[in-house]
């Protein structure tokens, strides 16, 4: 099953032109760099959908929250969560 996480834009790290950019995305606290190529609408500060590190659709602040929140309580965001040395 393909799954796509919704985070914040916090940062463009990089733009070679309008179309190929990449930028740090925040997944609840945890920085993650994608591709924004296939988004060139989305601005700092948008919440995006993120699949595969690229970002595949700017989605509304409400339904991000909810939809994190929601991988949140299945256990789904084990990939993204910052690793505990022990």
């Amino acid at each position: 099953m393909c799954l796509s996480i919704p985070g914040k834009l916090i940062e463009i790290t990089a733009e070679l032109d309008e179309t190929f950019r990449t930028g740090k995305v925040s997944f609840d606290g945890v920085i993650k760099d994608v591709s924004l190529t296939l988004t060139p609408e989305a601005n700092v500060g948008d919440y995006v959908l993120v699949h595969v590190g690229a970002t595949i659709s700017v989605i509304d602040e409400d339904e991000a929250k909810k939809t994190f929140d929601l991988l949140k309580q299945l256990g789904e965001l084990h990939d993204i969560e910052p690793h505990k040395d022990s």
